[in-house]
């Protein structure tokens, strides 16, 4: 690490004032401050009272995710294998399948089939989301001579984790491409963002793909094969039926053994994270605990109304919290501080919102039976329009407190 050290030290004159790469300092010092701490420092008052920085908070969000990009590797390449065996193929077509059927085969038995497996599906999609996401940053950094902030970091995970396994790169390529252009950078960059850039991209992709990013099609994995996620699968079953179409058990689903999205089936995981961005500041408690009863209250308010044709309507509030992606947009989306509300008051407001929001989208809409995505989208919209009325409320208390 010295020798990078002086290596960047040596070439930095050139892209200073001056220098021949001016217009580049920008990608410069994206590069120098991810490999290394910063060294400037406030100069004025108020001071930093802490060591909590941008570049910190970005990885500690990092750190929080990893469980959930550990099951997203792992349970990709399960559900992968197990749909190989089923169907009897002792391999692929393409390069992958040349490559995992002489590395570790088709073993749903094998733990290090499963992760390898599943690393082919998520480092692709990871990697064109850093590389388009990191392009647009640094050619918006270029233009408006800024630095580069480390908010791609956290955006270029969470979207990716967020997509079913088997998207066509072109479409992880045009998604961040809208998360972070028309969400984030037209409004000014990091910082100035009204709602989430990864679950805007996300959206973006759902409604112009709908064919490729719901229903049965996300678990194509083989020709000839589809797998619908415990949602879907309840969404289009009958009455009847009812909850047997989940064919998989509270616990599986608790843990993340599923199909669906790459990092957002597994439960366990995102409480992992919870209790390592709660524990740090990173992200709010109350938002999370809010949107948790928020759902749960509303989720067992209509299970208990009951429905004659809508089959949503059998599903317990325990089962809303371990399928789909509730427990991955309460932990990870819906706690971006930025598209968030900033008062404490109004944070119990926001996630009590965005909780009831989803189940509503998800019962009420058998259409679209997820609900979390477009439930923070909506309250991302709604929070400064709360933070105002809760501030609101707090001067007009003063007043009457003061007797003016």
């Amino acid at each position: 690490m010295k020798a990078l050290r002086k290596f960047l030290d040596k070439i930095e004159p050139a892209f200073e004032e001056g220098g021949k790469l001016e217009r580049l300092y920008p990608l410069y010092e994206a590069t120098d401050t991810f490999l290394f701490t910063t060294d400037d420092v406030t100069k004025v008052e108020p001071h930093v009272r802490d060591s909590m920085d941008v570049k910190r908070i970005m990885t500690l969000v990092v750190y929080a995710l990893a469980p959930c990009i550990f099951m997203a590797m792992w349970n990709t390449g399960y559900q992968a294998n197990l749909a190989m065996q089923a169907m009897g193929i002792p391999e692929a077509s393409g390069l992958r399948g040349a490559l995992l059927t002489a590395l570790v085969g088709y073993d749903p038995n094998s733990f290090v089939a499963n992760l390898v497996h599943g690393a082919f599906y998520f480092i692709p999609i990871y990697i064109v989301s850093v590389a388009v996401g990191g392009f647009w940053e640094v050619l918006f950094g270029i233009v408006r001579k800024e630095d580069v902030n480390e908010g791609l970091l956290v955006s270029s995970m969470i979207f990716p984790l967020s997509l079913p396994p088997t998207i066509p790169l072109w479409q992880v390529a045009l998604g961040i491409s809208f998360g972070v252009v028309v969400a984030k950078e037209i409004f000014g960059g990091t910082g100035r963002n009204f709602v989430n850039p990864a679950l805007a991209g996300r959206a973006f992709l759902y409604f112009a793909y709908p064919a490729q990013n719901s229903g049965d099609a996300v678990w194509v994995v083989a020709d000839g094969f589809t797998g619908a996620t415990p949602l879907t699968a309840l969404a289009t079953t009958n009455m009847e039926t009812g909850m047997g179409a989940i064919n998989v058990s509270w616990a599986q689903a608790f843990l993340g053994i599923e199909p669906g999205s790459l990092g957002e089936t597994s439960a366990l995981a995102c409480l992992i994270g919870a209790v390592i961005i709660a524990y740090t500041g990173v992200g709010s408690w109350r938002i999370m605990l809010s949107m948790l009863l928020g759902g749960m209250g509303f989720s067992a308010l209509l299970w208990m109304i009951g429905s004659d044709t809508n089959p949503m309507f059998l599903m317990p509030p325990w089962w809303h919290l371990v399928v789909g992606s509730f427990a991955f947009g309460l932990v990870f989306c819906i706690t971006d501080p930025v598209s968030a509300t900033l008062t404490q008051t109004g944070k119990w407001f926001y996630g009590a919102l965005a909780g009831v929001l989803t189940i509503l989208i998800r019962v009420v809409n058998p259409a679209y039976p997820e609900g979390v995505m477009v439930a923070i989208l909506l309250a991302n919209v709604f929070a400064p329009l709360i933070d105002y009325f809760v501030l609101q409320a707090n001067i007009k208390r003063r007043k009457i407190r003061n007797g003016t």
